[in-house]
């Protein structure tokens, strides 16, 4: 898998699609359109810009709340939150080819969605972020470490991915935790040199 998720996010210069650009043309090749907009239209509007883009870039697309959107628009993948649908129910929506993941944020929250078929977690925050509205606990470095050894003595097996206001400093250590990946948003929506910055990520994960 990836290792690397960007998160869309609209600025107050770029839509979700400008950024998404911005983020394969940086090297990103998974990404996921988080749209919190209530208006559907233009929801599924993003959703078909979006699949163009990644799929020019060979890039891997995701759907965040709406896996009937994913299935429609042919992506990747769906996500699915802590107050949404379950994993279950979203795989019966999306498909079995769909690479189905649900946010977590205690080991609780991981063995539902293991339990449901999820393919991989999405598990913060890892630090306070400004991205997201209801904000669940912050883990810390610690609280990843604890999740994964807990799961390791479980003998259970699934990609974890950290979320929630990571840093580049931030990377060696998690990656050190166990998780199998990073999601980040900010970090490259704000990047003056957004090539660069995904550059670094590589390179952090590959030492």
């Amino acid at each position: 898998m990836e290792h690397l998720l960007y998160i869309s996010q609209q600025t107050a210069t770029a839509s979700h699609t400008d950024n998404i650009r911005a983020a394969c043309d940086a090297g990103c090749r998974w990404i996921q359109l988080r749209v919190k907009s209530p208006d559907n239209a233009l929801r599924e509007q993003l959703a078909h810009e979006a699949k163009t883009i990644c799929d020019e870039y060979g890039a891997l697309l995701s759907i965040n709340d709406h896996p009937a959107l994913a299935a429609a628009v042919n992506a990747y993948g769906a996500h699915v939150g802590k107050d949404d649908m379950p994993v279950q129910q979203a795989r019966a929506v999306a498909g079995t080819h769909s690479w189905l993941g649900g946010t977590a944020n205690t080991l609780d929250d991981v063995l539902t969605h293991v339990a449901g078929g999820a393919d991989y977690i999405g598990m913060g925050p890892y630090r306070f972020t400004t991205t997201k509205e209801k904000l669940s606990p912050v883990l810390g470095l610690e609280g990843y470490q604890q999740t994964i050894a807990h799961l390791r003595k479980m003998d259970v097996h699934i990609p974890v991915v950290a979320i929630g206001g990571i840093l580049l400093e931030d990377i060696p250590g998690l990656k050190a935790a166990g998780v199998s990946g990073i999601a980040v948003s900010g970090l490259i929506t704000h990047a003056v040199n957004k090539k660069r910055v995904v550059e670094q990520i590589k390179q952090l994960w590959m030492d």
